[in-house]
């Protein structure tokens, strides 16, 4: 039977193609086959950069652009997104992200201009938020964003200041009273791929902060601060944050944000469904195509492929990938039918043309399911 209905959610293809271009390049192809055929294109985003770009073009709605401080405490211009549903969609990449410095600075880097793309959006009206907090520079549990919104911090002496990873330790009083009302009235969403607790040797510092050039004995005093500033918090939310999986999330940004803006942490890719109406969708899908660059073991937990399956209500899936790493007997385990870009060449070779080999892969992929015929 030829599929009447086909969703089309592919992740991206690091280092080659956007997931936009991914999904455009196998909706293109398909058209061919299958002319009549409804498409339905949801690329994916996994909360990093790029991701305001990736959820807008799924759902509809504009970007804006807006003067914010960088993690260095410069000027720059960020971008931020409504959705056509009026959803606010936040990337730490776009004000706080460890490519928006010069050089790396794994004591100070902050989040202020985070905040400040939230009180944009906020003023143009957004009540309901996805923060997508992959690729940050910073390690201060969120208290820049939180200073940006109106939070004060006190040190002993009563005298308020601006933490950095550098002093959370010096942090001993937090006083929410400022905080921006429109903040409170409003919903938000974390993004959220990562297990990491806040602190200790799975937590923000030690896992994450040697990544944005901290030495092992900045680690080591990054890791005191969080866990200073994780009892604050703590004492703050009536929640022992410290451990919550995914606080330890963007340098302890997903701390927080559960904290200071009483955020839900959520699965990126569950996220992401629940915005462009997946369940919806589904209902009368023949057939969803997805796609990466590498698919093995790992795309069965957590990752795109994970959540749709998990929402396939027995649509049967497709993965269109660059290369597969992936046992067969898996890959039949979860119905998972697999065509690979690189299938005859070398990674090399399909790397050096991407949207041609994946072009290639589609096509055989409707040949062989006689598509079109």
């Amino acid at each position: 039977m030829q599929p009447k209905k086909i969703i089309i959610a592919p992740d991206s293809f690091k280092g080659s193609l956007t997931s936009i271009e991914v999904a455009d390049i196998i909706g293109e192809e398909i058209s061919v086959f299958l002319p009549d055929c409804e498409i339905i294109k949801m690329p994916i985003a996994d909360g990093g950069e790029g991701s305001v770009e990736t959820i807008i073009t799924a759902l509809g709605g504009k970007t804006y652009q807006t003067k914010v401080l960088s993690p260095d405490d410069r000027m720059i211009d960020a971008k931020y997104g409504i959705a056509s549903n009026g959803t606010a969609i936040i990337e730490v990449a776009q004000s706080s992200g460890i490519t928006k410095q010069k050089g790396l600075h794994p004591m100070t880097s902050n989040t202020f201009g985070f905040g400040q793309l939230i009180l944009a959006a906020l003023e143009r009206g957004a009540r309901d938020f996805i923060l997508c907090i992959g690729g940050s520079a910073t390690t201060d549990c969120g208290c820049g964003m939180a200073a940006a919104m109106g939070v004060l911090f006190l040190d002993e002496k009563g005298r308020s200041f601006i933490p950095y990873g550098k002093d959370l330790c010096e942090v001993a009083k937090i006083d929410i009273n400022l905080i921006d009302k429109r903040a409170q009235e409003s919903n938000f969403t974390v993004m959220c791929d990562v297990t990491n607790p806040l602190t200790g040797n799975n937590g923000a510092a030690f896992v994450y902060s040697p990544q944005k050039g901290a030495s092992p004995e900045q680690v080591i005093h990054l890791d005191k601060g969080l866990y200073h500033i994780g009892r604050l918090l703590s004492e703050l939310s009536g929640k022992d944050l410290t451990s919550i999986p995914g606080a330890g999330a963007a340098g302890g940004l997903g701390a927080g944000c559960m904290a200071f803006l009483g955020a839900n942490l959520q699965s990126g890719i569950d996220a992401i469904l629940e915005l462009c109406g997946f369940e919806e969708h589904v209902r009368q899908a023949d057939l969803i195509i997805t796609g990466e660059g590498k698919l093995d073991s790992q795309s069965f937990y957590g990752k795109v492929l994970s959540g749709l399956l998990r929402e396939a209500n027995g649509v049967p899936v497709w993965s269109v990938c660059g290369v597969c790493d992936c046992d067969e007997t898996l890959l039949q385990k979860h119905g998972v039918t697999v065509f690979e870009a690189s299938k005859g060449i070398s990674i090399n070779e399909s790397m050096n043309d991407p949207a041609k080999y994946l072009r290639i892969a589609v096509q055989k992929a409707m040949q062989d399911a006689g598509c079109g015929q």
